[in-house]
């Protein structure tokens, strides 16, 4: 009855719930419990935490995919933003609930709450001719407002309930939460993957995208929307607090990648090694999800950043120490090799 989380138990049709059970269960359940009993780790074999590491898995992937083109696009921090509305609509659900006892789910709430958000962020931009860091601090205290105003206008009584969404939590991946998680996941990538090829167009030349008759504003929307589909996803175990992290550390660890779709593979994979192995430290040491895998991301950030500022300064000594070797090699070297590889951007 994956229809729960969204509000008044729905049995599925027979064919969608045999393929959640065949995901859940079969596949990915069934991968993990082979791994477990190969490896002799027992967490592995555990349903709580195998939807954990779904939801884990989901973030990564769908975090950097639309972090990617933010980054790019000097918007890292809309993330943040859309955290923030998805803060004021989970207040919102919550408050709901308690005042005309109701049964609003937060999650839906969270979503249409942040999908508004992220729409009057880019009507702002568009047509208020705001700058973005503005539209974005406007929408940013203008949510937070709300959801504190929410949740004292409540007695206090939902403060409890919101603290989970505030800062993750592995126990709100119920079975129910992880098969909307795989059909948010499959939503973006789908959509991204559709609409690849005119991202990156507006992504890196939002004017000639214009003159090349590219409805900017519509991927813009597009985009904004996408991002208020991730914030919502992450929140289950990030908290709405720390969501943002997975769509800007992943893709900032990527930057020593050249071409735009090796950096969004690499950056996924950092996502990837974040979002598991802070989802295990968590639960062997009893800690807080969100804040595990932001800490993670963040070592792994520091460690690739160390690693690119020694190996160019190794490289300048070697070049150093052979000007005969520098002055003689091939004029197209390094820019060369840079703008061979970014000729995939646009592929």
């Amino acid at each position: 009855m994956i229809g729960s989380a969204f509000g008044t138990p729905v049995p599925l049709a027979g064919t969608g719930d045999r393929v959640l059970e065949v995901v859940l269960d079969d596949l990915w359940g069934g991968g993990l419990d082979l791994l477990a009993g190969a490896t002799g780790v027992e967490i592995l074999a555990s349903p709580f935490m195998q939807r954990a590491y779904l939801a884990a898995v989901c973030v990564a992937l769908v975090g950097p995919l639309v972090g990617s083109f933010l980054v790019h696009r000097e918007m890292a921090m809309i993330g943040d933003t859309l955290a923030h509305a998805a803060f004021a609509g989970v207040a919102a659900g919550l408050f709901a609930n308690a005042v005309f006892a109701t049964s609003v789910p937060p999650l839906a709430t969270a979503l249409a709450v942040a999908a508004l958000a992220a729409l009057v962020v880019q009507a702002l931009v568009d047509h208020a001719g705001t700058y973005r860091d503005t539209s974005l601090a406007i929408v940013l205290t203008g949510s937070f407002a709300v959801g504190s105003v929410l949740i004292t206008a409540a007695d206090g009584g939902i403060a409890v309930g919101i603290d989970a969404y505030l800062f993750g939590s592995l126990a709100t991946v119920s079975r129910a939460n992880a098969g909307i998680l795989l059909a948010m996941t499959a939503l973006v990538g789908l959509a991204v993957g559709a609409a690849y090829r005119p991202l990156v167009y507006v992504t890196f030349d939002e004017v000639g995208a214009r003159a090349a008759g590219i409805d900017v504003t519509r991927y813009n929307r597009l985009l904004a929307v996408l991002t208020a589909v991730v914030v919502v996803a992450a929140m289950q175990i990030m908290g709405v607090i720390l969501v943002a992290a997975m769509l800007v550390i992943p893709v900032a660890t990527a930057a020593p990648v050249t071409g735009f779709k090796r950096a969004i593979a690499a950056s996924v994979a950092a996502g990837l090694v974040a979002t598991v192995g802070g989802v295990t430290l968590s639960y062997w040491y009893d800690v807080a999800a969100g804040g595990t895998v932001v800490l993670v991301a963040i070592a792994g950030y520091v460690a690739v950043a160390g690693g690119t500022r020694l190996r160019g300064r190794l490289a300048a000594r070697r070049r150093a120490r052979e000007p005969g070797d520098a002055a003689s090699g091939s004029p197209t070297g390094g820019a060369g090799r840079t703008a061979a590889d970014s000729g995939d951007d646009a592929e």
